[in-house]
């Protein structure tokens, strides 16, 4: 087929989708006249996730789930923001990994707002200046995020959502040559995640100096004479500072899972994880009673950390199922007292310390 007959049918099938798309968004209209006359949230993470999922099984052609899901999830931000345009509040700056979490979920159109710490989001979210918060649960190489634990033992919000990203570093720098660099910026933690580079380029006694962000070790690196960042790519782009190396963690499995907040609960999607704060007696044999619990009950447990909040030890756990299945409320009953709810929603992941390692 020639060239011009084949732009002509990528024309029509464009002119196809945009009138298509058009008319869904006409449907989403009145379903969201629908959810102002009952107060209904217009973010629904289960509904979306039960979308993606039945497009995928019947999926046949040359897209990927991945496409799909960012074909999608920016379809549907769109609607959403069409209907009523709501903040998210996230960890800043612009362009950190938080952020790149967020415009994942949420697509290029939402509002966004930026928050220096874990803590100033819940507040956010909480005083209603935010509909929705997108805050660091746990890292593959740094573990679980203390701060995301203690802020969830102590506001009454709920995880509606989680997000997978995976984590790539690179060296960004005005320098021309590695020798030249003497400092470099970038958080705490990504330094750890990109030692074994470090160390074979020379650069494990060069000044490393912690900020708040990546994204923001990227903008000081613009400015400050011999210095460099460790970076997102993204952040480097933003800053029109040059990449030397790409990929420079040490584990290229390096993921993050965030966990998107709200002041509502999901209903059943038919595929979903619970995550609980657990504060059992300090006597003997109370977790060991509380898992057989768990295990007598066929629930599936994915994942249990202790912590200390307030002096006191706490277990954060999550497992598959729903807060309103059956087995799952006979728990809850149990230990009413001991239990802090703090989200069923739609699993992405099982764990992120195994997804990609099947």
């Amino acid at each position: 087929m020639e060239l011009g007959k084949l732009r002509d049918n990528i024309d029509h099938i464009d002119d196809t989708l945009l009138d298509l798309i058009n008319e869904r968004m006409e449907f989403v209209h009145q379903v969201g006249e629908l959810k102002n006359t009952t107060g209904a949230p217009i973010y629904r993470p289960e509904r979306e996730q039960s979308i993606l999922n039945r497009l995928k099984e019947r999926n046949s052609g040359k897209l990927t789930g991945n496409a799909i899901d960012a074909l999608f999830l920016e379809l549907f931000a769109v609607a959403r923001n069409l209907e009523l345009p709501e903040r998210i509040a996230y960890l800043g700056p612009e362009a950190s990994f938080t952020h790149q979490a967020a415009e994942r979920r949420f697509g290029a159109m939402s509002s966004y707002l930026p928050i220096s710490s874990i803590q100033g989001i819940f507040k956010e979210v909480n005083r209603k200046n935010a509909k929705f918060g997108v805050i660091p649960i746990e890292n593959s190489s740094n573990g679980i995020v203390s701060d995301t634990i203690y802020c969830l033992s102590n506001y009454n919000i709920k995880i509606i959502a989680e997000v997978v990203v995976d984590v790539h570093h690179t060296l960004a720098t005005t320098c021309e040559s590695i020798k030249d660099i003497k400092k470099i910026y970038s958080k705490d933690i990504a330094f750890g995640q990109c030692q074994n580079f470090l160390d074979d380029y020379g650069l494990s006694e060069v000044e490393q100096i912690p900020v708040e962000s990546t994204a923001k070790g990227a903008k000081l690196a613009t400015i400050e004479e011999n210095s460099a960042s460790i970076c997102s790519e993204v952040a480097a782009t933003m800053y029109s500072l040059p990449i030397l190396f790409t990929n420079i963690e040490d584990n290229e499995d390096n993921r993050t899972r965030f966990f998107i907040i709200s002041d509502f609960e999901n209903a059943p999607s038919g595929d979903d994880k619970t995550s609980i704060l657990v504060h059992l007696p300090n006597k003997p044999g109370s977790l060991v009673q509380f898992l057989n619990d768990f295990e007598e009950a066929n629930i599936n447990l994915t994942k249990i950390k202790s912590h200390i909040i307030k002096g006191e030890s706490t277990f954060f756990l999550e497992f598959a199922g729903h807060k309103e299945d059956k087995h799952i409320k006979n728990i809850f009953k149990k230990y009413k007292d001991s239990i802090k709810f703090l989200g069923s929603y739609g699993r992405e992941s099982d764990d992120i310390y195994t997804k990609g390692k099947e």
